[in-house]
């Protein structure tokens, strides 16, 4: 029963989605969605239980839905092509009718301040060792292009969190990690607009939606392999290389190897690094593919 209210929800969600974008009040562009839909239809990926994690920048409150209204109806049908995403209990979690409906919607409530070590990440990372796709908005919060920090005239996104690390180095098989851009969604929901119009889309906006090429896995066990290799011994005296029982999950979780050692000691630090650069390795590809789109100040339509 838990299941066919989720696909409801979904469905219609999807479906009121689409209809938005499909009316005329606004237009939109999609480009290489087929890199999405292939990793999707995948069986075999399934079969491994590699799964896949979506990762975009964050320019509106409508973002997630509105950007799935591109996906075909019948992926809405099927637990294994509907994402999983993170949302923030302060502004999706406020009653117990949002409560629910964002709950059977697949999204996972996450307590701001709360660091990374919270039930939302540990369930994105067992959705990922069963198969499934969690979508992931790297910066935790809508940030619009006029807000971006800019050094010497090109413009970079808000530093993501650390939770983006941490599900990567954890989940059981290498996700297949897509990165995505998205453009005209600050325009069509500004920020900072005062009531009652914060809360109403404008019309006659140009959306897109571009879809990266899958970042190559050996990116991201680099990382690891260049910061975890150092051997250690364990508390029960085994040596023991981290290196390779944290090969994205395999083993021990980051977080048992940190409570082998006491708060602050060499090897915490390493992990903080490790999940540190892990983050930033996704953050320069979604960068990069916003650069390609929309120029170096991150701020153009396509």
């Amino acid at each position: 029963m838990a299941e066919l209210l989720s696909t409801a929800t979904i469905t219609a969600t999807g479906l009121l989605c689409k209809a938005f974008l499909n009316s005329g009040l606004c237009s939109i562009t999609v480009s290489n969605l087929h890199i999405l839909l292939d990793a999707l239809r995948n069986d075999e990926r399934r079969r491994r239980r590699q799964g896949v994690v979506t990762v975009a920048n964050h320019i509106s409150t409508l973002d997630d839905p509105l950007v799935w209204g591109t996906l075909p109806m019948e992926l809405y049908l099927n637990s294994n092509t509907t994402r999983w995403s993170l949302g923030a209990s302060d502004i999706m979690f406020t009653n117990p009718l949002f409560s629910a409906f964002f709950r059977k919607g697949q999204v996972l409530e996450t307590f701001r301040g709360n660091g990374i070590f919270q039930p939302s990440v540990d369930i994105a990372i067992k959705q990922l060792n069963e198969g499934h796709w969690v979508h992931l908005f790297g910066e935790g919060k809508v940030n619009q292009p006029p807000d971006y920090p800019r050094t010497n005239g090109v413009a970079r996104l808000p530093r993501f969190k650390w939770g983006v690390g941490r599900i990567l180095m954890e989940t059981a098989v290498p996700p297949l990690i897509i990165p995505m851009w998205l453009t005209g969604f600050d325009k069509l929901m500004p920020e900072h607009r005062s009531s009652p119009y914060k809360y109403f889309p404008r019309l006659g906006i140009r959306l897109g939606v571009v879809f990266g090429d899958p970042m190559p896995a050996e990116e991201i066990t680099a990382a690891l392999r260049a910061h975890l290799y150092v051997p250690l011994v364990t508390k029960d005296g085994v040596e023991s290389k981290l290196g390779d029982e944290l090969h994205l999950g395999v083993g021990r979780t980051a977080m048992q190897a940190e409570e082998w050692f006491a708060p602050g000691c060499e090897r915490k630090r390493q992990m903080d690094m490790v999940r540190s650069n892990v983050t930033a390795i996704v953050q320069r590809a979604v960068e990069a593919l916003g650069k390609q789109v929309s120029g170096n100040l991150l701020n153009n339509s396509r």
